[in-house]
């Protein structure tokens, strides 16, 4: 990594002694305000003058492209990162490792013969015949019947005019030498041998006769057709005379003199060709190919771009994350090219809303009344904290790569903030009731019950829950006529109410523990017998059916007491495994107090932020891609940090969690959080705004029970608005609790 001072002086060396005759790099020159001809050559005084670091990279790796064998040898040890053939999706399809192609069109059948095979930029007909230990660079579209012999390569290179220069060479050839020396090798045999098969003398090659880079025996053709012929006399007919007679009466250059008059323009032109055929052929075999598995917001561009058409929908008997994948992209393009985009992102939505509501359609519910008519069922629970790996519990990542989270139940001033009352009825219908927002609403009809997708309707969730609790037709083994006559043989009317002692957007995952805490009390009140896995797995149904989507983490967070690792593996049953990990920064006095939450008074509606990170995800965006996979990764750490009880390293981590949400989404961070923080950061070790961000509690670290105080002090002197404050927290030993009255 070079310094701006030292990229200068290396500007200058590259500079010839102030004549300015090295035009190529004036412009890069004067972009740091230097003149082009009164700089002097560098000296050695002023190359000393710089300074060098060292920085080691743990795990670095090191991966070298200096010759053709090295091309492939890196290229196969860079794709051979990934050894569990269980994460490779196409495996079997590709004949061998060591065989690489893009930006090209072949029409042959490769097999595992074809070991060390390298194809980019160039058109390999149906008539050839190729080997192994091969290079195929620059060939422009052709009918040649070409047979290439093992460790032959070719590169053709396009000059001004519509010229072409023809460079085959030998795979493991090196370029240099006297063309005169036995010892001097070109397409893997002596170059004197190789001159002499053909009827020629060191005296027909033109240019320099005591280096083969500088040797003038590339000649530079005119047509395709004397193209196909000089190549075939150069690399495996000698006896052909046409192709003799091409090589004698061009202009023949050096591999010097190709590079420096090499046509890049056309050399591009014809590698967006070839792109642009290769997009179209990716997804239509789309089954073999790794189309979907791409960055697609870099396909969109390129589709974009390229003015190529977007892909068909794919049918539905295709692999339902591939039909996701693929509506989302087809939103993308048409989004860039400013046309309607919103109907495939919406069934992008729906289909991923379809996978995780699939188990529930065949698993329906038979509720019962399982109270006595004068008996109140009473669910309660605590809020949760994540610490670490949060993002990575959503669909559609925890699908196609699981999910890694760090989180802590806690309760808030001594209580668990959420809490829901289910009762007996005497009227036929559901009575919904709630005391923080001091509404009510009265449902008679399943129509009623079902119109639940209403944003900022009071009663959307318990609707939601009553639904999934087999009071909504698609979701009820019985079908009744109407909501009526199930209640009628349900036995009882149901009254609803809840209270969330929290306020909305606080950051804690309120409404997916609210959402569970309802399920969880309806499945005591109908007898539906569901556990605490059971009654999450809904939850995330249940947040599908509103369409605010989310993770699992939220309701697993608050269901399940104390601090734990949750972990999940791919497929649209996510179903965590659960690690419990040991109190002891929590609750030792020395700890207990540096523990803070603190009301900002700030709240953000989490949909907005939930729906563009998904959008990326859908999109297979490798920069949110590779926050992820760091997420995932940084839960482990944390985890194993508080197994060795390192409340510093903790501290620490909390700020890393803080940094990576921040990265994944830049607004979770606002100008008014940041003021809060800068007043307090002295004096912690790490903080984070749970949840996705932007507003709701902030939770501190502090350094020490002193500097907790010193944290108090400067936030209940300095209030940013009325309503921030200090709440009591403590880590939650129950989790959700069901009792009766």
């Amino acid at each position: 990594l070079l310094s701006d001072r030292a990229v200068e002086l290396l500007m200058k060396r590259s500079l010839k002694d102030g004549s300015g005759s090295d035009l190529k790099y004036y412009d890069l020159y004067s972009d740091f305000g230097l003149s082009l001809g009164n700089h002097p050559r560098i000296t050695d005084d002023e190359l000393n003058r710089l300074s060098v670091a060292i920085l080691p990279l743990p795990g670095g790796e090191f991966y070298h492209y200096g010759t053709s064998r090295e091309l492939l040898s890196s290229t196969v040890t860079l794709q051979n990162r990934v050894y569990d053939q269980r994460q490779i999706m196409h495996r079997k399809v590709k004949p061998n490792p060591a065989i690489f192609v893009q930006n090209a069109e072949v029409g042959i059948s490769l097999s595992s013969n074809n070991d060390n095979l390298w194809i980019e930029n160039s058109f390999v007909g149906t008539s050839w015949k190729i080997g192994s230990r091969q290079i195929i660079t620059g060939v422009p579209e052709n009918d040649w019947t070409l047979e290439l012999p093992d460790g032959v390569c070719i590169d053709i290179v396009p000059l001004a005019e519509k010229h072409w220069a023809v460079r085959p060479y030998g795979f493991d050839d090196v370029s240099k030498g006297d063309i005169r020396d036995e010892k001097t090798l070109y397409l893997g045999i002596s170059f004197p041998d190789w001159l002499a098969e053909r009827g020629l003398t060191p005296d027909d090659v033109t240019g320099r006769k005591d280096d083969l880079q500088a040797a003038g025996i590339f000649p530079v053709v005119e047509g395709v057709e004397q193209m196909g012929a000089v190549l075939r006399w150069m690399t495996s007919e000698p006896e052909l005379t046409e192709g003799k007679e091409i090589w004698l009466n061009s202009q023949r250059l050096s591999a010097d003199e190709i590079s420096a008059k090499a046509d890049l323009r056309q050399l591009y032109a014809q590698r967006e060709s070839f792109r642009k055929g290769n997009w179209e052929l990716l997804a239509r075999n789309y089954e073999k190919s790794v189309f979907y598995q791409l960055d697609l917001a870099d396909v969109a561009e390129d589709f974009h771009c390229l003015k190529i058409d977007k892909p068909d929908v794919l049918p539905a008997d295709a692999p339902q994350m591939q039909r996701i994948h693929n509506r989302m992209l087809r939103a993308q393009i048409d989004k860039l090219n400013g046309k309607d985009f919103q109907n495939d992102e919406k069934e992008a939505f729906e289909l991923l809303r379809e996978g995780l509501l699939s188990d529930l359609y065949e698993k329906k519910s038979s509720p019962y009344l399982n109270v006595y008519s004068d008996q109140i069922v009473w669910g309660r629970s605590p809020v949760r904290i994540d610490v670490a790996g949060g993002w990575t519990d959503t669909p559609p990542y925890s699908l196609f790569a699981g999910g890694n989270v760090v989180n802590l139940a806690i309760e808030l001033n001594g209580q668990p903030p959420l809490q829901v009352y289910v009762k007996p009825c005497k009227e036929y219908r559901v009575v919904l009731r709630s005391i923080d927002m001091g509404a009510m609403e009265v449902v008679n009809t399943f129509e009623e019950l079902q119109d639940y997708c209403k944003i900022g309707s009071p009663f959307s969730i318990p609707k939601a829950a009553l639904t999934l609790a087999g009071f909504g037709p698609a979701f009820s083994e019985v079908v009744y006529p109407s909501l009526e006559k199930q209640l009628q043989a349900f036995g009882t009317g149901i009254e609803i109410t809840l209270l969330s002692a929290i306020p909305a957007g606080s950051g804690l995952g309120t409404s997916s523990i609210l959402a569970s805490t309802v399920l969880g009390s309806l499945s005591d009140f109908c007898g539906l017998m569901w556990d605490k896995n059971e009654i999450c797995r809904r939850t995330l149904a249940l947040e599908q059916l509103l369409t605010t989507g989310g993770g699992w983490q939220d309701q697993y967070g608050g269901v399940l007491q104390g601090i734990k690792l949750l972990q999940t593996e791919t497929g649209f049953v996510q179903n965590p495994l659960i690690h419990w990990l040991p109190e002891h920064l929590f609750t030792h006095p020395e700890y207990r107090d540096c523990h803070l939450l603190y009301y900002t008074g700030i709240t953000r509606t989490a949909k907005g932020i939930l729906a563009e990170i998904v959008r990326s995800m859908f999109l297979n965006s490798s920069a949110h891609l590779a926050i992820l996979e760091n997420m995932k990764a940084h839960a482990l750490d944390m985890a194993e940090t508080i197994q060795r009880n390192d409340f510093e390293t903790y501290g620490a981590l909390i700020g890393k969690t803080w940094m990576q949400n921040q990265a994944l989404d830049c607004g979770t961070n606002p100008p008014a959080v940041e003021e809060i923080i800068n007043k307090i950061k002295d004096y912690t070790l790490g903080y984070k705004l749970p949840g996705a961000g932007g507003g709701g509690y902030l939770y501190m670290v502090a350094k020490d029970p002193q500097a907790a105080l010193r944290i108090r002090e400067i936030l209940t002197q300095d209030v940013p608005n009325p309503r921030a404050r200090f709440v009591e927290m403590a880590l939650s030993g129950t989790g959700f609790q069901v009792s009766r009255s």
